[in-house]
């Protein structure tokens, strides 16, 4: 694709995070990128910006040859057909969270991508938060030494009933394929596949509509089981108030906590196992160090920071932070969290799309059934 000074980007979707993002752009918020239109099936959202060229149909804001990417904000199911569209167009794409619904839809949309010409991310903006990096970085760099457990408990996602109320898509196998993991977790589940890797085995607890009158799962516990022993308890929810975000890495280094911004690093002098093996004391551990980890006061750019890396992307080949092929994993493990609770069984990764797909299809089908 030719390179040029300017990025003309579409939002495809008005809804709350399309309206944010339409206003960070407006307001030079980031640099190389115009807002050139807006498409939604709602005609009453061209209100929201009548300055900015409007389009109820997306073949014909692509026939217009007026824009050179999209920002896909449509609701999840939509992600796909849309994705797929803009890609086999040619433009660069940038879709919010998450990439499909299920991971056989996942699937079809990375198919369609034509290469590294073409531009293709995901909105997983909690990328760009220090913290997580900085995490990422120990543990890619062997300074924790093996992980052995993972332990994270994140259910400050708190909604009311009038949140699920607002759209009548939200909260429904139909409309959205599922609840918490597929509309806030797959934040949480990316960083934790980022960070960690995907495991080799799943095993969930989903309680469907526990503290919501919806059809969907807003109460999860999940168990991970890793090749190298490492496993995982990833707990979220969307009716706890007030909310926990913890996290906790055990590894042979040492205990890392990450909660309410802050860093601890508790290091043992003598590795673990070292210390397990060589010690003749019966009740010792090894002595801890009490590491200091300095990180900025902010939070990252979020959703800002991710505008300007695609933006930088397709003007200066600047490496993707969250490439959509990455995308497909927070999908497979939100599937594989829901089909073990449902089936009530453990779920072997990779997952079998055809078999997630069928019981999503029997969901839609007879949502009332869901419930146990």
């Amino acid at each position: 694709m030719k390179k040029s000074t300017e990025v003309r980007l579409a939002i495809v979707g008005l809804g709350l995070m399309g309206v944010s993002h339409a206003r960070s752009i407006l307001n030079g918020q980031v640099p190389g990128c115009a807002l050139a239109a807006i498409c939604d099936q709602n005609t009453n959202a061209a209100a929201e910006f009548p300055e900015i060229p409007f389009f109820t149909d997306f073949a014909q804001l692509v026939k217009s040859g007026n824009i050179d990417a999209v920002l896909i904000c449509t609701p999840h199911y939509a992600h796909t057909a849309v994705g797929i569209a803009a890609l086999k167009a040619g433009l660069h794409v940038l879709v919010e969270k998450p990439i499909s619904v299920d991971k056989a839809d996942a699937l079809k949309l990375l198919a369609a991508h034509r290469g590294s010409d073409q531009v293709f991310a995901a909105m997983f903006n909690q990328r760009t938060d220090p913290i997580y990096q900085k995490l990422r970085q120990l543990v890619t760099s062997g300074e924790l030494g093996q992980i052995r457990r993972v332990n994270w408990t994140v259910t400050d996602w708190f909604r009311t009933g009038a949140y699920y109320a607002h759209g009548g898509w939200r909260a429904t196998w139909a409309g959205e394929g599922g609840g918490v993991l597929l509309n806030q977790c797959p934040h949480n589940l990316d960083l934790f596949q980022w960070i960690f890797g995907m495991p080799s085995k799943v095993r969930g607890f989903c309680q469907l509509g526990r503290y919501h009158d919806i059809e969907v799962e807003d109460d999860v516990t999940a168990y991970f089981e890793y090749p190298d022993g490492m496993t995982g308890v990833f707990i979220t929810s969307t009716g706890e108030a007030p909310g926990t975000n913890r996290l906790e890495v055990a590894a042979e280094r040492g205990r890392v906590v990450l909660e309410e911004g802050r860093m601890e690093f508790r290091r043992n002098e003598i590795p673990a196992s070292e210390f397990s093996r060589t010690t003749t004391e019966k009740f010792a551990a090894p002595p801890i160090w009490n590491i200091s980890i300095p990180l900025p006061s902010h939070r990252g750019e979020q959703h800002v920071g991710i505008l300007k890396n695609f933006t930088n992307a397709i003007l200066k080949g600047e490496t993707l932070l969250s490439p959509a092929a990455e995308g497909i994993h927070s999908v497979e493990l939100a599937n594989a969290i829901l089909l073990s609770s449902l089936e009530d069984c453990s779920v072997e990764l990779p997952l079998s799309a055809p078999r997630f797909a069928k019981l999503l299809a029997r969901l839609k089908k007879s949502p009332t059934h869901s419930k146990k």
